[in-house]
């Protein structure tokens, strides 16, 4: 099996990324994984932990955020697609313009360029213009993008059930089965 590659940056709701590497690790799915350094940062302020550290060992490469010699920031190098979660909207921006100040923002690239799969995971609000037209240029280029913004109809009570469901609509996008959340079947099948 090809690899995904997963970026976390510094946006808030560095949990959803952690989250989305330990699923694919548990199901033998391989992961190119970079880390912004911001996001290193949030991580320590959001969750108390050292992101570097946490990443599981087995299935899981993690490449330098600086890095231009990394084999993801070749188009070359085969992958399945990549996702970006969370997605801040400096990254969405540079990844939206093609500019490649970073592994993050040449990995995007090289996926955008080869047709592949790539799943952006925006963590921001209010959104602005800005931030709209963005993601409007992207969508129109076949990016898909998944905000982060939880549902409550499958019933979730805890935080740790509201991330699961954000990450498995994001599983969904990479064709990648799961039990995460339960399915929607309709209001009688609820008894509502």
């Amino acid at each position: 099996m090809k690899p995904y590659i997963v970026a976390i940056t510094g946006a808030s709701g560095v949990i959803y990324g952690v989250r989305l590497v330990q699923v694919l690790a548990e199901q033998s799915v391989p992961v190119e994984l970079v880390l912004s350094d911001t996001a290193k940062i949030v991580a320590r302020e959001e969750m108390g932990i050292d992101l570097a550290e946490t990443v599981p060992q087995k299935f899981v490469h993690l490449h330098d955020f600086k890095d231009f010699t990394a084999p993801i920031a070749s188009g070359s190098y085969p992958t399945e697609g990549m996702v970006v979660i969370p997605c801040s909207m400096g990254t969405l921006g540079a990844i939206a313009s093609g500019l490649s100040q970073n592994l993050i923002h040449r990995a995007a690239d090289c996926t955008i360029k080869e047709g592949r799969k790539l799943v952006l995971v925006p963590r921001e609000t209010p959104l602005s213009a800005i931030h709209l037209e963005n993601m409007l240029k992207l969508s129109r280029l076949g990016v898909r993008i998944v905000p982060a913004m939880p549902a409550f109809y499958s019933g979730q009570q805890s935080v740790e059930e509201i991330v699961d469901f954000m990450v498995g609509k994001v599983l969904d996008q990479m064709g990648i089965p799961h039990a995460l959340f339960p399915r929607w079947v309709g209001k009688i099948a609820h008894g509502l």
